[in-house]
């Protein structure tokens, strides 16, 4: 499945929109890996609002993963689930999740990095790259220590943090395999912001690049 090397992430607070409306702006704009974040809302309003995009993403052919609940991306039939340091132990969401699902960890150190690898983790996002409003993940930390984590980590890296239609070709220049955006695409046109996002992704990766990204979830 060719993801694109682009991951939009909902953010309800960034556009005014609902998940429903962004994400289908984003699916049509080409975008083929969503994941679906949602912390201010009950659960039951989350997994309604899941079984939604869970659909929409089927219909696209899209890779759907849910931040933080596993119980809730078992029930919709999530392709996987992203874990932030705080939520279940990756140890214990493998074991419910089994193989055949993604796991994503958050990652905000090298030795984070590494030890979810170790852990088994599918891929993981390291950030903030830079500085961001959208969540409270601490201080930027650059694209030299991007780097320097691409280089330890042999899972797939996704950048994560800040990332800009102005910046972005100095985190690709890291060798990172993805990147992850949410306010840069939902300020203004969302169409419009996720085809320029996907056009300077293709533009930057080598072929090679592109079918090592087309395999990252190959065998899930």
């Amino acid at each position: 499945m060719y993801l694109g090397g682009l991951c939009f992430i909902t953010d309800r607070k960034a556009s005014g929109l609902s998940c429903e409306d962004m994400t289908i702006k984003v699916l049509t704009a080409g975008v083929r890996w969503v994941q679906y974040r949602e912390k201010e809302r009950s659960r039951r309003e989350v997994y309604e609002e899941a079984v939604k995009l869970r659909k929409f993403t089927k219909d696209y052919n899209a890779v759907f993963i849910v931040n933080d609940y596993v119980d809730i991306a078992i029930c919709v039939d999530a392709d996987g689930v992203h874990l932030g340091q705080d939520d279940l132990p990756l140890r214990e969401a493998r074991k419910i999740m089994g193989r055949d699902r993604i796991i994503g960890v958050s990652t905000h150190s090298l030795e984070q990095a590494i030890e979810a690898e170790r852990g088994g983790a599918d891929y993981i996002g390291f950030g903030p790259v830079f500085h961001t409003l959208t969540k409270d993940a601490g201080e930027p930390k650059g694209t030299d220590m991007l780097r320097e984590v691409k280089r330890q980590v042999n899972i797939p890296v996704v950048a994560i943090g800040g990332i800009s239609l102005e910046n972005i070709r100095s985190v690709l220049d890291t060798g990172v395999d993805a990147v992850a955006v949410a306010s840069a695409i939902l300020k203004g046109d969302i169409k419009k912001n996720a085809r320029l996002f996907m056009e300077i992704i293709r533009s930057s990766f080598l072929p090679s690049q592109l079918q090592s990204y087309r395999d990252i979830f190959s065998e899930k």
